[in-house]
């Protein structure tokens, strides 16, 4: 993808950082969110506030790691509320079977959240006792400014950050039968190939546009409509686009489309990465979700599930 873009999964954000062992200049004075996988636990996620206390990092917030880099909507939504809450760094945590590991880096206020190349702090240890460790010494051994004096002594946990202006809807925009629709292209030429091939089953006017186009620049040229999708975990995407579902479910329902086009059910796993694509209305920010959940592991068959379910709805054969 083009360095320009908003990054899409979290091997593409950390893919633009520079890992290395220099202490964000400004991790001592000002405001830090915490990146953390669901896989670690409550109490290390205390483990890691206390330690953050005694180091100087003022953490205000932490969130799941499958939002940094979920789509457009979600990094938009995610930088609106981290410059509301005035955050000017971010920690990102890894838990592996063979142990942790850790970067931090300043925030640029965008939705790409970090420049290319932009440098950043990396640990890693078997232990997160170990990982804390090498941090509290690498960020008080730096000649950084320590300001931060009043840190909460326990996490604050975000709920799901609200990733729409507009309304949601469990259906199909009828208007897309008249008002064009935009096909953000990838930036990537494989991709924007078979983009464009699977493009050729909507039924109705739309554009491939060039990636990384704001929408206000996609609303100039003629387009009322935008395709959006998220990328994350099964459960997180859920979460995401406003979805109910138990939280200890281990298998999620979702509706795919063979070569006979025929719909049929397919069981995802809960913690599998999923594409889930949505049609998105410019101006008002309302947005179009289908009648059934029909994300999938891949783009391809994401973009063609919701692509044959309009066409199903609409009664295009």
């Amino acid at each position: 993808m083009l360095s320009a873009q908003i990054p899409v999964g979290q091997e593409n954000f950390l893919a633009r950082l520079t890992a290395g062992s220099t202490i964000p200049e400004t991790l001592l004075s000002t405001r830090s969110i915490v990146f953390y996988p669901y896989t670690m636990t409550i109490e290390e996620l205390k483990n890691v506030q206390e330690y953050f206390e005694r180091t100087g990092i003022d953490a205000v917030v932490y969130v799941e790691s499958d939002f940094i880099a979920a789509g457009r909507d979600p990094s938009v939504a995610l930088a609106q509320y981290l410059n509301g809450r005035e955050i000017k760094n971010l920690i990102l945590f890894q838990k592996e079977p063979d142990g942790y590991s850790v970067y931090a880096t300043s925030y640029n206020g965008l939705a790409t959240f970090v420049e290319e190349g932009q440098s950043a702090w990396h640990g890693k240890a078997r232990t997160l006792e170990q990982l804390l460790q090498n941090l509290f010494r690498s960020a008080n051994g730096a000649s950084v400014p320590r300001q931060n004096m009043l840190i909460n002594e326990h996490p604050e946990l975000a709920r799901p950050i609200n990733i729409f202006t507009g309304r949601r809807g469990d259906f199909f925009a009828i208007d897309l039968k008249v008002d064009p629709l935009a096909v953000p292209k990838f930036g990537d030429e494989a991709m924007d190939r078979e983009l464009e091939e699977i493009m050729k089953s909507y039924p109705f006017k739309y554009k491939l546009t060039e990636a990384g186009l704001s929408e206000a620049q996609i609303r100039r040229d003629g387009s009322y409509y935008v395709l959006r999708f998220v990328y994350a975990r099964c459960k997180a995407a859920q979460d995401l686009l406003g979805y109910e579902s138990p939280r200890s479910q281990s298998a999620i329902v979702s509706v795919t489309y063979g070569e006979d086009n025929k719909p049929q059910l397919k069981s995802i796993p809960a913690n599998a990465m999923v594409y889930k694509f949505y049609f998105k209305h410019i101006d008002s920010g309302n947005i179009f979700l289908g009648t059934k959940w029909d994300a999938d592991v891949t783009w391809q068959q994401a973009l063609i599930n919701q692509l044959q379910a309009f066409r199903a709805e609409l009664k295009i054969n």
